[in-house]
């Protein structure tokens, strides 16, 4: 597995198939978005949720997501937004073995570390 000048790795390299290279932008939308599935979690750091992303685009979603790649072996931090009134414990433990799954399964990338940052807590919403 190899980084080029852009910013994606090449995952895949077969002579009579072609080669697949993955942006490292991939790699950080696919920890986003199963980081924000998570029960527990309100959103990224930033105020990006799953309804925003709707609105405003995917790639917004990455912003609160750094990706290193390094060999073959990835890191994610991510920064977010727990809901009031749970374990942060629990929650940030879900998210690890969520991100570290869903990474690894979509890119076939080995993921050493899900590095989180919770940069707030949110209270629900009262109408």
């Amino acid at each position: 597995m190899a980084k080029d000048e852009r910013n994606t790795y090449t995952i895949q390299s077969d002579a009579s198939l072609g080669e697949v290279k993955i942006a490292d932008e991939v790699v950080a939308i696919i920890a986003a978005l199963a980081a924000t599935e998570v029960d527990g979690v309100a959103s990224m750091a930033g105020n990006i949720t799953n309804e925003v992303i709707g609105k405003l685009g995917i790639k917004n979603l990455s912003k609160g997501v750094k990706v290193d790649v390094l060999e073959g072996v990835v890191t994610v931090s991510l920064a977010l937004n727990l809901k009031y009134d749970y374990s942060i414990m629990e929650v940030t433990a879900k998210v690890q073995e969520k991100v570290k799954n869903a990474v690894e399964n979509m890119t076939g990338l080995e993921v050493a570390d899900v590095n989180i940052k919770v940069a707030g807590v949110e209270m629900e919403k009262q109408d």
